[in-house]
């Protein structure tokens, strides 16, 4: 594997174990340092899921821009952009159909963010993967990233550019930091639901774009990362983390779906990035 990697925390390196052909890493901390780097971290990986926190962010300037509300209807009946940036609008996975009352269940859909992109574009009339490069990729200096389809699931970047994405969730220049604590924080708190990949989770709890941890177990982050973590993990063997108890983010992307080897690779190369982080 090629590497260009940036000297810090050695558990990064694990990734190498990783049965995959190609993959990257990389911590930043809360105050926008890099704590370090592991592998091609400039190269350009399909995203798939990891592309709706970009995509939920774009929405959010877009609420803070006046464009939209988050309680304003949108979706199904009775859904509003709260309830698709929530998963709790009804509609199924991946199909324009409606399985449940909004509020009601949590409902991981893929339909539910392309809704959410039309809506923006119709409020903005800029094409949702352009008004994401306007409002959230270039003022990030995310040049390397671009959205190819589906604002659920057809973004293409690199760590480096989702460093910068995970430095900006922790420390807000683009949006107001309330707004971001909104995004972080459970929408709708107790609804059951399953998580893609682990099953049933009761509850399963989502802010605004984010999945929250909480104490879902079995789950894709670590056994000590902490309940306020939150993030995203795509089909395509990827995710992001915010830990804000840790003072950190991670960002992991590789080139093999998601399936066994990252449940079993995934939690404990978190631990032991956590651990080390707190050994300094």
């Amino acid at each position: 594997m090629q590497q260009s990697s940036v000297p810090g925390l050695v558990s990064l390196a694990s990734i190498e174990n990783w049965p995959v052909p190609t993959a990257a890493a990389a911590v930043v901390r809360a105050d926008g340092t890099l704590a370090g780097s592991h592998g091609p971290t400039g190269r350009r990986f399909a995203l798939a899921s990891v592309t709706k926190p970009l995509a939920a962010y774009a929405v959010l300037v877009a609420y803070e821009e006046g464009a939209i509300d988050l309680d304003e209807p949108a979706g199904p009946e009775g859904a509003t952009v709260r309830h698709l940036l929530a998963h709790t609008s009804g509609l199924a996975f991946d199909e324009n159909r409606v399985t449940a009352a909004p509020g009601t269940r949590r409902i991981y859909s893929n339909t539910g963010f392309e809704v959410l992109g039309d809506h923006v574009a119709k409020a903005t009339d800029i094409p949702f993967a352009e008004y994401l490069h306007q409002a959230v990729l270039e003022p990030l200096g995310m040049t390397s990233t671009t959205l190819e389809g589906s604002p659920a699931k057809d973004g293409v970047s690199t760590v480096d550019d989702l460093v910068r994405f995970a430095a900006e969730v922790q420390a807000p220049r683009l949006l107001d930091p309330r707004t971001v604590l909104d995004a972080m924080t459970v929408t709708y708190p107790g609804l059951t639901g399953i998580l893609p990949g682990y099953g049933h989770q009761r509850p399963n709890d989502w802010g605004l774009g984010f999945e929250i941890r909480g104490g879902k177990s079995p789950h894709w982050t670590g056994a000590s990362s902490s309940p306020r973590t939150f993030g995203h993990f795509g089909q395509a063997g990827t995710f992001l983390w915010v830990d804000p108890d840790a003072g950190a983010a991670c960002v992991a992307l590789a080139d093999r779906p998601f399936g066994p080897w990252a449940i079993e690779a995934w939690p404990p190369f978190t631990d032991a990035v956590l651990t080390e982080l707190r050994a300094r």
